[in-house]
């Protein structure tokens, strides 16, 4: 079982959940995840297509995992550039809901000045609760 929980007395959220709950036996914390391919290159044009690929990323680690979008229970994303994300916000929202769907786990943005990978935009960590 896994329920999201928005509660009246925080604003609605958009694009997460305030909070997560899970009687799930089986955790599986997913290593943060930048845009690169099979061959360890960087792709994806600008920060879109970059978190397209981050994104897709963790969802292949999660499902050789056993695991599927809704099984996500938190994510962190790792920004370089917030105002660039922030502008691109609906275009990073649609990559979210036609790769993961509409049910989102409790979430994180935080701003950092460089990622491992010099020419990464953007990094996503996850953690998903199996119930089946």
């Amino acid at each position: 079982m896994i329920e999201r929980i928005n509660p009246p007395e925080l604003g609605r959220p958009s694009g997460f959940s305030h909070a997560v709950v899970t009687d799930a036996h089986r955790m599986v914390f997913l290593a943060g995840q930048t845009a690169l391919d099979a061959d360890g290159r960087i792709v994806g044009d600008g920060v879109v297509g970059q978190f397209e690929q981050a994104l897709s990323n963790v969802l292949t680690a999660l499902a050789a995992a056993g695991g599927s979008p809704p099984d996500l229970v938190g994510m962190t994303v790792y920004i370089v550039d917030m105002d660039d994300y922030r502008a691109h916000a609906r275009e990073i929202g649609a990559v979210w809901r036609r790769l993961a769907g509409t049910d989102y786990p409790a979430m994180a943005g935080i701003g950092v000045s460089r990622l491992w990978d010099a020419e990464a935009l953007v990094e996503v960590q996850g953690v998903a609760a199996l119930t089946r």
